[in-house]
């Protein structure tokens, strides 16, 4: 495709495109096929070019690209195919980040796992966030330097060669056989990474798990940017005031909403924040207790993104395992809790405990003053010598109202972070932002928590702080109006369908504070055996889903988020949010989140009418 008539196609589609591409962390989810991804959506836009068809209308009905915005979206496919095309690389082979330093540290990633030697060329400077000990020491990746005064002064000479390009404007530095990964860093934008050579595109699927997993895709707000800035047309450029003063006001109301006093850390999405938090305290135990084991313990049901991360991490750092902490459908937290910190007090080793509260998807809350036991008593070791205390990782998302840390709060005594996605409640929907605060005796770890969010430079964008500065004072009252919702949602299903089983708090929890306004459906099943039970359920459950969506599709979605501003959002956690999760510790079941503001009357409608079909 000629030069000329490309950059027009891109001008055209940027003028046109759907207000969602920017606007929502999800869009069109109706048409989704997971195993085409960002090939599906470029294929059918390139025939949409081809047939002239470039109005708002058409490009919205696009397929979705990804399935949630943190790991790539229509803007981000449509740079990474002009990029492409430009260094006469297959789209697969480029992949854009939010963050300057990601894109490197999941080439030297794969390199550690394999046993690779890297060598990383650059010319100028390196990008300020990379530090260059911690990746050696902490991450435990092993790679040389070397300065160059140009791409073409690149001779490979380990078994993986980098060049890391900080060139303003595309096309980029010259690829040639010697460069195996060309990383081009916008200091505004993020980066982009391009993977050439065939025999280096086994790594293709190990960057795109990278950037699902351990930080996000370059924003839909920046990937327009690039693509305006690679036009030649005019973008607007950052005020560093409006951003300071943004941050400012998003820090106090987090502070205000968790009750907390130390400074809160605000990264560019929920798993970039948990993956600064278990980064910050692994360096802290390396520090303090050099040589002892470190323990990750999770649920193993619970959110896919926080299970998978989790063990990428023990997997890549030496003295790191994941142990299961069952939470859920009958398993008591406070028991498992209780259980794994004294196996692991008698080892000597390091407790990190992350969990959801109240869990997901069964929406259950533990005794929170026997948990706070749990997590306090003191343990010895086999020796005899005091255990080391665990620290309690909180994801609260569910309840970001609640105050667990500050004064008084239950667990201000013992050690522990909090974090949230903020792409729920937080953003109502609109940035993928995350947050984490600590309580007083946790404080002194958050000094390594953001210096591994900095070195991943995963800190919100300028637009996500601008986001959230302008939806966290109303976040409390929206889960209010929310939590009415769903309150009135879940009394009409027990009334019309009593055989169903719905997981949601209790109306005594619900005065304690907790008000989630996500609930879990087992619906009704039959048959002679377990397998043809749950095949019923499982058919019920799509049924039910698929109803709801054809007969109020403005408001009813199949998605995995929750939070949002409006509208209604179906999903089955064992085919979404629990995707990695192994398979017999998946929930089969419906899971349905509601908004302040949607139709209730006519769900219960097509709720009704669903029954009537049972």
């Amino acid at each position: 495709m000629e030069d000329g008539k490309t950059l027009n196609y891109i001008k055209d589609t940027l003028k046109n495109a759907p207000k969602d591409w920017i606007n929502l962390t999800t869009h069109r989810l109706d048409l989704y096929d997971e195993s085409q991804a960002k090939n599906q959506f470029l294929i059918q836009f390139e025939a949409l070019f081809q047939k002239g068809l470039l109005d708002t209308a058409s490009l919205g009905g696009l397929p979705t690209a990804f399935d949630y915005i943190r790991l790539g979206h229509p803007l981000s496919c449509i740079l990474e195919w002009y990029v492409g095309q430009k260094m006469n690389l297959n789209s697969n082979n480029v992949i854009c980040f939010s963050s300057k330093t990601m894109p490197l540290l999941a080439v030297l990633r794969k390199n550690s796992l394999e046993g690779k030697s890297t060598q990383i060329n650059y010319s100028g400077k390196l990008p300020d966030a990379l530090d260059i000990e911690s990746l050696k020491t902490i991450y435990g990746y092993d790679f040389e330097l070397n300065k160059v005064a140009a791409s073409t002064d690149v001779s490979k000479n380990l078994d993986s060669s980098i060049f890391i390009s900080q060139n303003e404007r595309i096309p980029f530095t010259q690829l040639n056989e010697s460069i195996d990964f060309l990383i081009h860093v916008d200091e505004s934008l993020g980066s982009i990474i391009m993977v050439n050579n065939h025999q280096n595109e086994e790594y293709i699927s190990e960057i795109q798990h990278v950037r699902r997993r351990e930080t996000i895709a370059m924003t839909p707000a920046n990937a327009l940017i690039a693509l305006q800035k690679a036009c030649g047309e005019h973008a607007p450029k950052e005020t560093p005031s409006k951003k300071k003063e943004n941050k400012a006001s998003v820090l106090n109301s987090i502070q205000e909403i968790t009750s907390t006093t130390c400074a809160p850390i605000v990264a560019s999405s929920g798993l970039s924040m948990q993956y600064a938090i278990l980064m910050g305290l692994i360096h802290d135990a390396i520090e303090k207790h050099p040589g002892k084991a470190i323990k990750i313990i999770v649920p193993p049901n619970c959110y896919g993104g926080t299970n998978d991360q989790a063990r990428r991490v023990a997997s890549s750092v030496s003295g790191v395992e994941v142990l299961d902490l069952p939470v859920d459908d009958g398993n008591d937290m406070v028991q498992s809790v209780d259980a794994v910190l004294q196996d692991i007090a008698a080892q000597d080793a390091i407790p990190y405990i992350i969990a959801e509260i109240p869990t997901n998807p069964r929406v259950e809350v533990p005794d929170l003053i026997m948990l706070k036991k749990a997590l306090g008593k003191k343990r010895v070791t086999k020796n005899g010598d005091n255990a080391i205390s665990p620290v309690f990782i909180l994801d609260q998302t569910f309840c970001p109202n609640i105050n667990f840390l500050g004064v008084g709060a239950v667990l201000y005594d013992v050690l522990a972070i909090s974090y949230a996605s903020g792409s729920k409640f937080p953003s109502g929907g609109k940035c993928t932002a995350g947050y984490c605060v600590a309580n007083v005796n946790a404080s002194p770890l958050m000094e390594k928590i953001e210096n591994h969010l900095q070195i991943c430079d995963n800190e919100a964008t300028a637009l996500q702080y601008e986001i959230l500065a302008k939806q966290l004072p109303s976040m409390n009252q929206r889960i209010s109006d929310a939590y009415t919702n769903t309150r009135e949602f879940v009394n009409f299903i027990k009334e019309t369908l009593p055989e169903a089983k719905i997981n949601f708090v209790s109306e005594s929890l619900a005065e304690e504070g907790f008000t989630p306004s996500v609930f879990s459906l087992d619906l009704p099943t039959k048959g002679d055996t377990d397998d043809e039970r749950e095949t019923y359920k499982r058919t019920l459950n799509l049924k039910l889903i698929d109803l709801m969506i054809k007969n109020i599709p403005n408001e009813s979605k199949y998605c995995v988020s929750y939070g949002q501003l409006k509208g209604c959002y179906w999903t089955i956690p064992a085919t979404s949010t629990q995707g990695t999760t192994k398979e017999g510790d998946k929930d089969y079941i419906a899971r349905v989140a509601l908004s302040p503001t949607m139709d209730l009357e006519l769900h219960k409608k097509v709720f009704f009418d669903f029954v009537g079909t049972i």
